[in-house]
C-alpha cells in the first residue's frame, strides 16, 4: 500500500499524499492477524476487488529483534490484509491497524472524526483515537523535521504552531485526512516506542466501509515517514524484516532485525529510487523450459522492475508474459476442459495430484537469485475436484495506464522472505512458517527465536460466511 505525489494547500499546513494505485531497545512485539478467515471468507469477485482496492492503495545503529504475531490464512479464497494489535497512548488502548510493507505512514481514526466507521463484520472492536485522552500523546507541527520533510519546499501556509496535516488520497477514491501526533505505541511483550502518525478526521470510499474496516494502517515502506524506519532512525529496530506467510495452517512469522536462521543465499538488489520493493526479473521458467518473452517486458514507464507486495493477494503479469505461461502450464494437461469463473478466474476439474500434474514456475532475478512457485501454491482448490489458476493477467495498472508486474502473496507464502533496506537487498528461502526462525539481539549479544503465530486460531476475530457467489457460479459451469 503505498503513497505518492500530489499537492494541496488549505488553511493549515497540509501533507499531500496520493497513490499512483495509492541504539539499543528491549524487543518490540505486535500481534498480527488476517483480516478474513481462512476460505470462508469471500467470493471470488471479492477477492480480485480486495486486489484492486489494495494496489489503489499502493505509493508512489544497533537495535533488538521484534516479533509481530500474524494469523490467517493466505489461501487464495479467503485472504485479506494483514493487521495488528497495537496500544496507542497513555493509559495504553487496543487499536486494530492493517499492515502492509507497501505503506508509507501510520494513521488511526481520530476521536473528532464523525464520519468514520464504528463497526465492522471482521469481529474487532473499533476504538477512535483521543489525543487529549493520552498523557504521551503531542501535536506534530507544520515548522517541525517530520512535517517539512515531507515537501521539498516549505510547505505552503505553514505557520509555526500550525498543525501538520496530511489529506491522502487513494488510487481507488478512498480519502483520508487528518492531523499528525507523535505518541507512545506499546507492542507486545511490555515494550514501546513514540512514533508520529496521523489522527484522521474524516474518510471516505472503501477505506470507510464497516464491513472491512479497521482502526487504521500501519506502514512498512521504506520512506523516512513509515513506522518501520523511525523505529529505525530512532536506533529502535534494525532496518531488516521478514516475514513467512503460512497458507497451510494460516498464521505466520513476522519480525524486525537481522534474521540469522535459517541463512538466506537467493538474495536480489531492491531497484533504487522506487517507492516500493522492486527488483529486476529476468525471466521465467515453467516446467524447466524458458518463456520467451521480450526483454523489457516487465518494465513499465517510470515503474522499474517487478514489485514484491505481501499485501497483494494473487500474482499479476503484463499479458504478453501471462498467455504464453498460462499456455506451458496448461500444455501439460491438454485434455483439460478449461472454462473462465467470474472474469479473471481460470478454473478446471482435476482429480488427481496438482503437483504432480503441473509444472514448477520458477523466477529469476538479477543475481542470480530465483524462487520457485509450486503447483499447490499457483492452483487453489475450491469445490471437489474443482481448481482455479491464481495468476492473473495484467487488469491492474499503473495511474500512466502501464500494466505492472506485481508478485504477492501466491508467491510469497511459505517461504521467508527477507527485507535488508540497510544494504538494499531481498530474499528468501523455502521455509516452514509454523515454526520458528533465530534473529540477532544486539542489544543482548544473544539470538532471539521469534515463533509463528496464529491469532485466528486463539479467538481474536471469526468470520463465518460461505462462497455462495463463487459456488452458484461453479454449478453453471461444472
Amino acid at each position: 500500500m503505498d503513497l505518492h505525489k500530489n499537492s494541496r494547500a488549505v488553511l493549515g499546513c497540509f501533507l499531500i499524499l496520493s497513490a499512483f494505485f495509492s541504539n539499543a531497545s528491549a524487543n518490540f512485539v505486535f500481534s498480527v492477524s488476517h483480516k478474513f478467515n481462512g476460505r470462508d471468507g469471500r467470493s471470488l469477485s471479492e477477492l480480485k476487488a480486495h486486489d484492486s482496492r489494495r494496489h489503489g492503495r499502493i505509493l508512489a545503529g544497533s537495535a533488538s529483534a521484534v516479533d509481530v504475531q500474524l494469523g490467517g490464512n493466505g489461501r487464495p479464497s479467503g485472504t485479506g490484509l494483514y493487521f495488528a494489535k497495537l496500544g496507542i497512548g497513555t493509559p495504553s488502548k487496543d487499536y486494530f491497524v492493517q499492515v502492509d510493507t507497501g505503506s508509507d505512514i501510520m494513521w488511526v481514526n481520530c476521536i473528532t472524526c464523525t464520519d468514520c466507521p464504528k463497526k465492522n463484520d471482521i469481529g474487532v472492536k473499533l476504538t477512535l483515537y483521543d489525543p487529549k485522552g493520552s498523557s504521551s500523546s503531542n501535536a506534530v507541527t507544520c515548522d517541525q523535521d517530520f512535517c517539512t520533510s515531507q515537501f521539498k519546499d516549505q510547505p505552503p501556509a505553514c505557520q509555526p504552531n500550525m498543525p501538520c496535516s496530511y489529506d491522502m488520497t487513494y488510487g481507488d477514491g478512498s480519502e483520508t485526512m487528518g492531523n499528525f501526533v507523535k505518541d507512545n505505541v506499546q507492542f507486545d511483550k511490555g515494550t514501546d516506542g513514540n512514533v508520529v502518525f496521523g489522527c484522521g478526521t474524516a474518510q471516505s470510499g472503501q477505506i470507510s466501509k464497516s464491513s472491512s474496516a479497521l482502526d487504521g494502517i500501519i506502514g512498512f515502506g521504506q520512506a523516512n515517514s513509515s513506522v518501520f524506519s523511525q523505529l529505525a532512525a530512532s536506533g529502535k529496530v534494525k532496518k531488516q524484516f521478514a516475514h513467512c506467510l503460512d497458507n497451510v495452517r494460516g498464521g505466520g512469522i513476522f519480525a524486525m532485525g537481522e534474521v540469522v536462521e535459517p541463512k538466506v543465499n537467493d538474495t536480489t538488489p531492491l531497484v533504487p529510487g522506487q517507492a516500493h520493493y522492486n527488483v529486476v526479473l529476468e525471466t521465467i521458467e515453467v516446467g524447466g523450459e524458458v518463456v520467451q518473452l521480450a526483454s523489457d517486458v516487465f518494465d513499465t514507464g517510470s515503474i522499474t522492475g517487478t514489485i514484491i507486495d505481501s499485501g497483494t493477494t494473487l500474482a499479476y503479469l503484463p499479458q504478453e508474459v501471462f498467455d504464453p505461461m498460462m499456455q506451458k502450464i496448461l500444455a501439460k494437461q491438454p485434455d483439460l476442459k478449461i472454462s473462465t469463473v467470474d472474469n479473471h478466474f481460470t478454473c478446471f476439474e482435476f482429480s488427481n495430484d496438482v503437483d504432480d500434474g503441473f509444472p514448477l514456475v520458477k523466477f529469476n532475478f538479477d543475481n542470480s537469485a530465483s524462487l520457485t512457485v509450486y503447483p499447490h501454491d499457483y492452483l487453489f482448490k475450491l469445490k471437489g475436484h474443482v481448481w482455479c489458476s491464481g495468476w492473473q493477467s495484467s487488469g491492474m495498472k499503473s495511474a500512466s495506464g502501464e500494466s505492472l508486474t506485481l508478485l504477492g502473496d501466491l508467491v510469497l507464502s511459505n517461504k521467508l522472505v527477507i527485507y535488508d533496506v540497510e544494504n538494499q537487498m531481498i530474499g528468501w528461502t523455502d521455509y516452514n512458517c509454523s515454526s520458528s526462525i533465530k534473529v540477532r539481539n544486539e542489544k543482548t549479544g544473544t539470538i532471539d527465536t521469534i515463533s509463528a503465530h496464529n491469532l485466528s486460531s486463539a479467538s481474536v476475530f471469526t468470520v463465518g460466511r460461505l462462497l455462495l457467489t463463487f459456488f452458484l457460479l461453479i454449478s453453471a459451469v461444472f
